[in-house]
C-alpha cells in the first residue's frame, strides 16, 4: 500500500537560510557527548551534498525504472542527474542529501529555494544485504507526472512535511498568497537544540534543569519485587515528560504550529492519530509507516513508565546493547533466557527477545523498523483477523495453525481474549458491534489510553447520534487522548448537546483539544470568547498546512460553517492550485456549486477534476449523482460502477450503484450482483434490505 503520510512536499518557496553548524557552541564543553551524537541518525539527518557526505555512486551509472530514466554522474565538484522522464530529459544538481542508513535520499533544487525528494534513492546497506544499489522510491509502481506522488507535486516537497524533523528550530514561513516558503533553521541537521530546549546565552555560567530536559536513565530503580519476574519502578514518581520532545518527530501527527518547540508539550503542536484501520492491523500492530508514538502508547513498557533512554543511549540513540541483555535490564533471565521460554536454540535468531516481541516491517524500501508495542505473537487471533505474528514471518513456510498449535504445545492455550479486547479487533477490522459494547469498550478504564481514544473515534463510522449524558465523562476524562478523540467527533452531537460539557473543551489544556472542538463548534452564530480564541488557533493550524490541499479544505469547512461561502471557495480553489490531484477540493467545490444553483460551474469542476484524477473514486460517484440530477440516469450508472470498483470499501457507493441500475430497469442485475457483493459487505443490513426490497418487486412484477 501507499505511504503519503510523512513524505515531502511541493510549491515555489524563497531560498533556504543554512547558517552555521549551532552545535560547534556546545562542542568544547561537552565532547564526549558530541562524539557520541555523531555517530546517530540524528547528526546525519541532512548535510550538503559533497564528497564527504554523499553515500551513492556518481560515476556515470544509470538506473531505470517504468518510465524514468536516470543519469548520476559529476562534473565541476557538483553531483549531477539527467532525469528522462515520457521522452523528456532534464538536468538536476543535488544540493542536499538526506539521511545515511540504511538509504540516502537526495535534495533537488528545481527552480530557486524550491527543494524535492528525488525519485531514485541510493540503497547504503552493503552489498552482501543486497544494497550499493540505486532504487526507485516507489519500486512498484510507475509514478506518473498526474500523481500526487510524482515528485514534482505537493506530497514530495521537504519544506513542509520533513523538514521540522531533521533540522533544528526550523520554521517553513509559507505564504499562502504567493505560494512560496521562506524556510529558516539554526542547524542542519537534528543537533542539541532539538532536545535540549532552551538554550540560552549564560548557559555555559549557569546550566539549570529543565523540567522537559532528558534526565539520566537510572537503571537502579528497576528492581524486583519480591518473586516477580519482571521489575518495576521503585522510588519516586518518574518524570518522563522529555519524551513529549520525541513524539514530536516520532509520529504519525498533524501540525498545529510553523515548527515545534521542544519546550512545548506535544499536544500544543501537534494532532496525532490514533490506532485507524489504515495505519495499523486490527490487533495495533504497525502497518503503514506510523513511527513510535501509536504502538509505544499501546505497550506494557508505556504504561510501567518505561521511556526511551531505558533502551536507547540519549546520544548515540542506538539500542544500548542488540543482545538479550537490553530486555535482561527488567526481564528475570532465569524466567525468560531459557529455552523452556523461547523454545529455539540459545543465541539463535529465534532465542532473540525482539525478534518475537518486536518484529520489523520494512519501509523506504530498506528500512526494517520495529514495532514499539512489544506484542506477544498471537497466530489464533491471526487466523480469524489476518494479523501478522513473529511466528509465520519467521516461518514463512508454515501456517497460522501450525502456529497456533506449537505454541499450544509450549505454553498452553492462549489466554481467551477479554469482550473489551475482541470489541477493539472487531472495530479495528470495520465490523459493526452492538453499542451497548462499543460503550462498554470506550469506558473500560482497565484498556490503554490510546485504544479507548481510538475507540471514541470509531464512533464516526457508526452514524450514532450521541448525547451530554454519553460523552460528558470522556470531556472531563484526566486522559488527554480520550479527550482529543471526544473533540474530534462532536458533529455526532446535535447542536444544542455541543453546548453543553462539551464546550468545555475549549478550555482545554491543550491546543490540539481546543482546534478540534473549534472545528465542530464554529457554526455558533454568537461565539463565545473562547470559541473566537480557539477559531483563531484552528485558522492559524490550517493556514500553516495550506502548502497542501488538506489545509485549504480545513480552512473551506471552517468558512462553510461560518456561513462564508466566498471565503470556502477561494480556499477550495486554492486548495486545486497548490495540490492539482488531491480528488477532495474538487468534490467540495462542485458542491458548493450545486448548492448555490450554479449547475455550470459545478460541471466545470467535476470535469476539470475527472481530468486530473480519472480513477478518484469521490470524484466519479459526485459524477453519477450530477448525472442523476440532470436525468441522465443510464450513463450515472457507469459513474457509480467506476466509484464503486476504484473504492470497494466504500458501502454507499455500491448502494447508489444497485439502486441506479433498478432506476433503469436493470433490477433483476441489481440483485444478481448484490447479492454476490453482500458477504464482501460483511453482510451489510442496508445492502439486504436493498435486495430483498428488489426481490420484491421482481415477484410482483411476475404476478
Amino acid at each position: 500500500m501507499r505511504n503519503i503520510f510523512k513524505i515531502l512536499l511541493v510549491i515555489s518557496f524563497s531560498v533556504v537560510a543554512f547558517p552555521s553548524n549551532a552545535n560547534d557552541d556546545c562542542q568544547s564543553c561537552h565532547q564526549q557527548e558530541t562524539a557520541d551524537w555523531q555517530q546517530s541518525h540524528h547528526a546525519n539527518a541532512m548535510a550538503v551534498a559533497n564528497e564527504e557526505n554523499v553515500l551513492a555512486n556518481f560515476d556515470n551509472v544509470a538506473a531505470k525504472h517504468f518510465s524514468q530514466t536516470a543519469f548520476f554522474y559529476k562534473k565541476n565538484n557538483q553531483f549531477l542527474i539527467d532525469l528522462t522522464e515520457n521522452k523528456v530529459k532534464k538536468t538536476y544538481t543535488v544540493s542536499y542529501v538526506f539521511g545515511f542508513t540504511p538509504l540516502q535520499q537526495y535534495l533537488i533544487e528545481v527552480e530557486k529555494g524550491q527543494y524535492q525528494v528525488f525519485p531514485f534513492a541510493w540503497d547504503s546497506r552493503s552489498l552482501e544485504d543486497g544494497g550499493q544499489r540505486w532504487y526507485a522510491n516507489y519500486e512498484k509502481e510507475d509514478v506518473a507526472p498526474n500523481d500526487r506522488l510524482h515528485w514534482l507535486q505537493p506530497l514530495q516537497n521537504w519544506n513542509g512535511m520533513c523538514a521540522d524533523c531533521h533540522s533544528d528550530n526550523l520554521k517553513r514561513n509559507y505564504n499562502i498568497e504567493k505560494e512560496t516558503f521562506d524556510t529558516h533553521f539554526t542547524n542542519i541537521n537534528v543537533g542539541c537544540a532539538s532536545c535540549h530546549s532552551n538554550i540560552s546565552d549564560d548557559h555555559k555560567e549557569k546550566i539549570s534543569k529543565k523540567s522537559n530536559e532528558i534526565g539520566p536513565s537510572d537503571m537502579s530503580h528497576w528492581q524486583f519485587a519480591g518473586d516477580d519476574k519482571i521489575a518495576s519502578w521503585q522510588g519516586e514518581e518518574r518524570d518522563n515528560s522529555f519524551m513529549e520532545g520525541c513524539y514530536a518527530c516520532h509520529s504519525l501527527r498533524s501540525p498545529l504550529t510553523d515548527g515545534f518547540d521542544n519546550s512545548s508539550e506535544f499536544l500544543d503542536q501537534f494532532s496525532p492519530s490514533f490506532i485507524e484501520p489504515n495505519l495499523y492491523y486490527p490487533d495495533g500492530q504497525i502497518k503503514e509507516e506510523v513511527y513510535v508514538f501509536g504502538s509505544f502508547k499501546q505497550s506494557k513498557m508505556y504504561a510501567a513508565g518505561v521511556n526511551c533512554i531505558d533502551c536507547h543511549d540519549k546520544h548515540t540513540m542506538k539500542v544500548k546493547t542488540k543482545t538479550n541483555g537490553l530486555c535482561l535490564q527488567c526481564h528475570s533471565a532465569t524466567e525468560y533466557e531459557t529455552k523452556t521460554h523461547h523454545r529455539h536454540e540459545d543465541n539463535s535468531a529465534g532465542a532473540q527477545c525482539v525478534n518475537c516481541h518486536m518484529p520489523t516491517k520494512r519501509y523506504m524500501g530498506v528500512d526494517d523498523r520495529r514495532d514499539h508495542s512489544f506484542k506477544i505473537p498471537r497466530p489464533d487471533i491471526s487466523i480469524k483477523y489476518d494479523t501478522p505474528n513473529a511466528c509465520v514471518e519467521c516461518h514463512a513456510d508454515q501456517t497460522n495453525v501450525w502456529a497456533k498449535d506449537t505454541l499450544e504445545q509450549w505454553h498452553g492455550k492462549a489466554p481467551d481474549l477479554s469482550i473489551a479486547e475482541h470489541t477493539m479487533l472487531e472495530l479495528r477490522s470495520l465490523n459493526s458491534v452492538p453499542f451497548n459494547a462499543h460503550m462498554n469498550t470506550i469506558n473500560n478504564l482497565s484498556l490503554n489510553e490510546i485504544d479507548r481514544a481510538s475507540a471514541i473515534a470509531f464512533l464516526a463510522n457508526s452514524g450514532v447520534e450521541l448525547n451530554n449524558s454519553i460523552v460528558e465523562s470522556w470531556v472531563n476524562s484526566p486522559f488527554p487522548l480520550v479527550r482529543l478523540a471526544i473533540a474530534r467527533i462532536g458533529f455526532l452531537l446535535p447542536e444544542m448537546e455541543r453546548l453543553k460539557s462539551y464546550k468545555q473543551l475549549l478550555n482545554d489544556k491543550f491546543k490540539a483539544v481546543r482546534v478540534a472542538a473549534a472545528q465542530n463548534l464554529s457554526s455558533q452564530q454568537r461565539p463565545s470568547k473562547e470559541l473566537s480564541q480557539a477559531i483563531v488557533e484552528l485558522a492559524h493550524s490550517n493556514n500553516i498546512n495550506s502548502w497542501r490541499g488538506e489545509g485549504n479544505l480545513n480552512q473551506s469547512i471552517l468558512a462553510l460553517n461560518k456561513q462564508d461561502v466566498n471565503a470556502a471557495i477561494k480556499s477550495l480553489e486554492k486548495a486545486i492550485s497548490v495540490d492539482p490531484y488531491f480528488d477532495v477540493s474538487y468534490v467540495n467545490l462542485a458542491d458548493i456549486f450545486f448548492r448555490l444553483g450554479r449547475t455550470n460551474k459545478m460541471q466545470q469542476t467535476i470535469d476539470k477534476g475527472l481530468s486530473a484524477v480519472p480513477i478518484s473514486a469521490p470524484l466519479n460517484f459526485t459524477h453519477g449523482m450530477a448525472l442523476i440530477r440532470a436525468g441522465e440516469k443510464h450513463k450515472a450508472v457507469q459513474s457509480f460502477k467506476t466509484a464503486m470498483e476504484l473504492d470497494n470499501t466504500n458501502e454507499q457507493y455500491a448502494y447508489l450503484y444497485f439502486l441506479a441500475l433498478d432506476n433503469v430497469g436493470l433490477t433483476a442485475q441489481a440483485v444478481e450482483e448484490l447479492q454476490a457483493s453482500l458477504k464482501h459487505y460483511n453482510n451489510s443490513n442496508r445492502l439486504r434490505e436493498l435486495a430483498m426490497g428488489f426481490m420484491q418487486k421482481l415477484n410482483n412484477t411476475k404476478r
